[in-house]
């Protein structure tokens, strides 16, 4: 079989996910046999998790003002934990995986994998697809999500789980549903896409090591990686449902507890800057494979710039025969081409990230907040805020 052939052969599996936790699901029953039955898998969750709190609520007075206690209605955060974010989590996995498919078929077709390297590149596809289908991540996994539950105790005293607070101090069934059922569930779903992050990278700096047929003077100023820059917008669900839970809960404690929007800005700061640096990790393991191109080729060009711009001098300025097929052109545009690809290569960035990328993840993640943070300020200063801020 030839290595074109295995590359395409591996670029199938990894389309054919078979990842421990879909494999267990099936088993179950709640999946197709093939297929990753998102639509299906999202409504599940969201039900299961959701509808044993809100009917317990409803039957139990917990759900409406009324109670003694805050009701459930207003713990924003509950819901959206279960109808928007677990939801949107599973959702996520089909465009992440249709963009690493297509991320990774570009390699090829851009003639960034030459053909001596095929072989390697089918090696580490089939390697990361093992690694990716095991099941030791997923058992760790889990053992975290149970030793945080077991740990974090339900408590009816805690904000979080107020609404559910029996007349006799107890916890009612609704709060030890969220707490042991769905909370667990978003938690699982966060670390299994932390981990997703964390084979994406694997994969990328594994493709970093090969010896990649960069060019430096490439419009895209990234050696032809520039294709890599709009990767991050494959997450985009995944930082909006992220940034709905984190919004809803400050959301919560503005309106009900009388937090200050101020207060919650170096928190969003901070939020936006350690997300943005898990979403583009994988971007970043091209950083010395880029620099060491950009140094390389700043060598080089800079010797033709020079040699092209000698010779130029010699023939149009001392009128001495120069024997250089490079200035058989009239005029000067021959080390005028030589400049522009000299500042090409000086123009490379430390790695295929721009203002596309940071652009994909901060949007998703800075809608919920508008909606939270225009509780105290008006919507058209925040927008303008936003505008001069992204442009």
């Amino acid at each position: 079989m030839s290595a074109a052939a295995d590359v395409d052969r591996d670029l199938s599996s990894l389309l054919s996910r078979d990842e421990w936790p879909l494999r267990w699901q099936r088993k179950l029953h709640l999946l197709p046999n093939s297929g990753m039955g998102l639509a299906r898998r999202a409504l599940l969750y969201a039900l299961v998790t959701w509808v044993p709190v809100a009917a317990w609520a409803l039957l139990t007075g917990h759900a409406l003002p009324g109670h003694d206690a805050e009701p459930l209605i207003t713990h924003f955060g509950i819901t959206v934990r279960c109808l928007v974010a677990i939801p949107l989590f599973v959702l996520a996995e089909g465009s992440v995986l249709r963009a690493t498919v297509n991320m990774v078929r570009q390699f090829i077709q851009n003639g960034l994998v030459t053909e001596a390297q095929l072989d390697k590149f089918a090696t580490l596809l089939r390697v990361v697809a093992r690694l990716r289908d095991s099941s030791l991540p997923w058992v760790i996994l889990f053992g975290l999500v149970l030793s945080w539950t077991i740990v974090n105790r339900a408590d009816p005293t805690i904000d979080a789980l107020s609404w559910a607070e029996e007349p006799t101090g107890s916890l009612g069934f609704g709060g030890w549903w969220f707490a042991y059922i769905a909370r667990p569930v978003f938690l699982a779903l966060v670390l299994g896409w932390l981990w997703r992050i964390v084979l994406i990278l694997i994969l990328f700096s594994r493709i970093a090591t090969l010896d990649l047929s960069l060019v430096p003077t490439h419009p895209d100023r990234a050696g032809g990686l520039g294709f890599l820059e709009m990767y991050p917008g494959a997450f985009a669900l995944v930082t909006l449902a992220l940034s709905a839970v984190i919004g809803s809960g400050w959301a919560h404690d503005i309106v009900f507890h009388g937090e200050r929007v101020e207060s919650l800005t170096p928190l969003l700061a901070a939020f936006a800057v350690v997300w943005s640096l898990i979403v583009l990790s994988p971007l970043l393991v091209f950083a010395p494979t880029l620099m060491a191109a950009k140094r390389q080729a700043k060598m080089e060009y800079s010797r033709v710039v020079g040699e092209h711009g000698r010779n130029v001098r010699r023939r149009w300025v001392l009128n001495e025969p120069v024997d250089d097929e490079a200035l058989d052109p009239p005029g000067i545009g021959p080390i005028a081409d030589a400049v522009s690809l000299y500042d090409a290569v000086i123009a490379m960035r430390f790695a295929p990230i721009g203002k596309a990328s940071l652009i994909a993840i901060l949007v998703p993640l800075l809608v919920p907040m508008i909606a939270v943070f225009a509780i105290q300020i008006p919507v058209k200063t925040l927008l303008m805020q936003l505008f001069k801020a992204l442009m």
